[in-house]
């Protein structure tokens, strides 16, 4: 995805613009504030206008950022570029809720993790593209190849998708009010949303900090490592499958808690970096695969359960859940940068452990279990939110 590929290459911006390492990584959360607030801005329209209409516009203008950022001169610009990109690039945040209303409610889970093995699988490769390809021809290629992929994208999904009917009518100021009043009024939606911001603060930090470690004084490696470490995270896409069928089975907690422990462990086991060489880079590659797999896993159980609670304002539901997701992982990014830059790689590991176990916290203390009814059996709300003609 287009906000994840500048966590690989920030030290080769940092060369290019002239930048330190510390400034430069300051791309990555500018582009995961601006995927927090497309969240909030343009996800609700998914309730709203044709998905044909409205994915293939936000599309074309996530091509247009992508050109900016490729030939930015200076790092405000560059800055901006990478808002604008992922203020646009929520493309898949519009989509899962839409596969979400078109599939019955036993098999959603199953659903949502095929659908994110996918997105993880972009994810992955995009870090993985994104170094090989900056240590090759620089940083701003990755930025203009992507640029053309999406408009090739933008053209295949223009064809494919499906003819859908909006759910609603509210006005746009209406639609946003309407994700902030179901984030104060779901409880579980509220669960859900800390829940994941925080496993996904620790998730950003990791990899942003990631970047700078291991290109600098404990290993020296160029970028192309990062990409190495992000394929060997590939593992993950098939873990997104099975936490889904096990959602449908045993419920979204069960997967939560299993996803929170495997956080906290893969904290502790990044702290093997610290012994450098094979063994380091092993325990790194281990590390970052756990947590991968556990960020992944909590989100399909996550988003299986808010998806149940009304089925006529799924892509309103989605909005309030992921922009909370997505202000974690943007804080996270921050965080993971200052801890790197004041206590070093063990501090980044602390912090990752920190943040987990706060959200395994509030798993275990603040919240009584409850399975939320699946959408259409007893006690479920309003109608299906698109249907396919």
């Amino acid at each position: 995805m287009n906000i994840y590929f500048p966590q690989a290459i920030s030290p080769l911006i940092a060369d290019g613009l002239h930048v330190s390492p510390k400034s430069a990584a300051l791309v990555v959360t500018c582009a995961q504030l601006g995927y927090a607030a497309g969240i909030f801005l343009l996800v609700p329209l998914g309730d709203r206008l044709r998905h044909r209409v409205l994915v293939t516009t936000l599309l074309l203008a996530t091509c247009a950022g992508l050109v900016l950022a490729g030939t930015a001169g200076t790092l405000p610009v560059l800055a901006v570029a990478g808002a604008l990109v992922g203020l646009t690039t929520v493309v898949p945040q519009i989509l899962i809720p839409m596969a979400a209303a078109l599939t019955a409610p036993e098999h959603r889970g199953t659903v949502t993790g095929t659908l994110l093995s996918g997105l993880i699988g972009g994810i992955l490769l995009a870090r993985a593209f994104s170094g090989t390809l900056g240590e090759w021809l620089g940083w701003r290629a990755p930025y203009l190849v992507a640029a053309a992929l999406v408009l090739a994208l933008t053209v295949a999904l223009a064809a494919a998708l499906p003819a859908t009917t909006p759910s609603t009518g509210q006005s746009y100021p209406a639609l946003l009010a309407a994700s902030l009043r179901l984030l104060r009024t779901e409880p579980l939606l509220r669960r859900s949303a800390l829940n994941q911001a925080l496993v996904f603060a620790a998730f950003s930090a990791a990899w942003t900090a990631l970047a700078l470690y291991i290109t600098g004084p404990a290993y020296r490696l160029g970028t192309p490592a990062i990409g190495v470490l992000a394929l060997v995270g590939a593992a993950s896409m098939f873990a997104t499958p099975i936490a889904g069928r096990r959602t449908d089975r045993d419920g979204p907690d069960a997967v939560n808690l299993v996803s929170m422990v495997g956080a906290v462990a893969a904290g502790a086991l990044l702290l093997t970096g610290d012994l450098g060489g094979a063994v380091g880079l092993a325990g790194l590659g281990a590390g970052m695969l756990l947590l991968d797999v556990a960020m992944q896993s909590g989100q399909v159980a996550n988003q299986t359960r808010i998806f149940a609670l009304r089925s006529e304002a799924r892509a309103r539901l989605n909005t309030a859940y992921m922009t909370c997701a997505f202000l974690g992982g943007s804080v996270g990014s921050w965080l993971g940068v200052r801890a790197y830059s004041t206590f070093g790689w063990n501090g980044v590991c602390g912090l990752v452990m920190l943040l987990a176990g706060l959200a395994l916290l509030r798993h275990r203390v603040g919240h009584p279990k409850v399975r939320p009814p699946r959408a259409g059996a007893a006690g479920g709300r309003g109608r299906p939110q698109h249907v396919a003609r």
